[in-house]
């Protein structure tokens, strides 16, 4: 019954359109103080309490911030130039440059709908005078996004090794070779469908704009060396943290100094009279994510009192001992729930509850938190949810159903590396193994 009307009342304000914290605190709110036989309310307390009080969550608001000052600070534009340096003259160039210049954001934002919108915001337009199909432009954008939670700094990675107690540098390591399969796979996608989605230019429209990529390209190779400047802001983050020099945490500190630094003093991009309204848009995001992880502590208490987790394994184990077959559904159970709630939510409350049955199988915990990033980076991709995608159309002004069926492809890409991923541990395990 307790079980019952938790995920009754969860589901009910899900619906009626609440944001996800007040629907997990409430729900808990709700069982704790209506039902019988259930602890008192300071249980909510507690909960919230002990979830706040974690030293490496606080790398979630610094790296937002990080995020937010290189991105205001022209750090988006750079990237972009720098792809095309590296692969701009190749055939679907420009769609190459847009799933690079995705990943090479991704590891300073750890977010994918923060990807999205300043890569999107360069790459569309451009992309579209070179005669890309806007749709499908807002499609490689929106696909490419989700790198963005695989390739070091994650939030989901923070918010999954604070849930499951394991190595927040372990799981950033484990993303790298995940972030880039995906990447290669969404550029094969870009060229076999670079046919039906590029249209020819022609005559003076096609010089005027060869004339324009010659001088991008002469200005890009100027502007190459102060891109360097943003680029080796994942070398210093995470070569800093396999060294020993700081924590993850620590690192997100030293990552806002340098942003701060670089924007104010080397790009020139940023002035003093910009950072309130960059300190409040990042407060205000990392705002969202920290008081979903406090309601979302409640709520996952009440199931481990309910031993929802232990009787959802046993049930699962029940119907096969096969670990192919138990991560099959365990990858189904992710596609479906990442199609209906926000990423960090779901790792808080089926951390606790999915974590048991993999290990019991025998999967590594580090493959598993990046079997579960793969599987709900996806969700930012699908309806109706699917983040990205209303991001992409905003930025792209393209409605939702001709994005929808440019992306399918991509989406099928998706599934075929998240097999991949899954199935060959290897590629998650290598690199955290080179720490051992």
């Amino acid at each position: 019954m307790i079980t019952f009307t938790l995920f009754f009342v969860f589901l009910l304000l899900v619906l009626l359109g609440a944001p996800i914290a007040l629907c997990l605190g409430i729900a808990s709110l709700v069982v704790l103080e209506y039902l019988p036989g259930t602890p008192k309310v300071t249980l909510l307390i507690k909960s919230s309490v002990t979830a706040a009080d974690s030293f490496p969550l606080v790398a979630i608001p610094l790296f937002v911030l990080a995020g937010e000052i290189m991105q205001r600070g022209g750090l988006s534009a750079r990237i972009v130039r720098s792809a095309y340096v590296l692969v701009g003259r190749f055939k679907a160039g420009l769609a190459y440059v847009n799933v690079l210049a995705s990943m090479f954001f991704a590891a300073i934002s750890g977010s994918s709908p923060a990807t999205v919108a300043a890569i999107g915001s360069n790459m569309i337009p451009e992309m579209e005078k070179k005669g890309y199909k806007r749709s499908f432009s807002a499609a490689i954008t929106a696909a490419a996004g989700i790198t963005g939670v695989m390739i070091p700094p994650s939030i989901p990675f923070i918010i999954y090794g604070v849930a499951a107690n394991q190595s927040i540098g372990k799981l950033f390591l484990a993303g790298i070779i995940p972030g880039v399969l995906f990447g290669v796979g969404f550029m094969v996608v870009s060229r076999l469908l670079s046919h039906g989605n590029i249209e020819p230019l022609q005559g003076s429209k096609l010089q005027r704009l060869n004339a324009q990529a010659d001088a991008l390209t002469a200005k890009t190779h100027g502007l190459r060396e102060n891109a360097i400047w943003a680029l080796i802001v994942p070398v210093i983050i995470l070569g800093g943290i396999y060294a020993g020099i700081f924590t993850p945490t620590e690192a997100a500190g030293v990552a806002v100094v340098y942003a701060l630094v670089i924007s104010l003093f080397v790009y020139r991009n940023l002035t003093f009279a910009d950072l309130p309204g960059i300190m409040v848009r990042s407060g205000l995001t990392a705002a969202v994510c920290l008081v979903m992880v406090v309601m979302a502590s409640s709520f996952g208490r009440l199931l481990t009192l309910q031993r929802v987790p232990m009787d959802l394994a046993n049930f699962i184990i029940s119907i096969s001992n096969s670990p192919v077959l138990i991560l099959m559904l365990i990858n189904i159970m992710l596609l479906i729930a990442g199609m209906f709630m926000e990423t960090i939510a779901l790792i808080i409350i089926l951390t606790p509850i999915l974590l048991p049955i993999a290990v019991q199988v025998g999967v590594d915990p580090i493959h598993f938190g990046v079997i579960m990033t793969v599987n709900l980076a996806i969700g930012f991709c699908t309806p109706p949810l699917g983040a990205n995608l209303f991001i992409a159309t905003g930025v792209a002004e393209v409605r939702i159903e001709e994005l929808i069926g440019k992306i399918v492809p991509f989406l099928m890409a998706m599934i075929v590396m998240l097999l991949l991923v899954t199935y060959v541990p290897a590629l998650s395990l290598w690199l955290p193994s080179l720490m051992e």
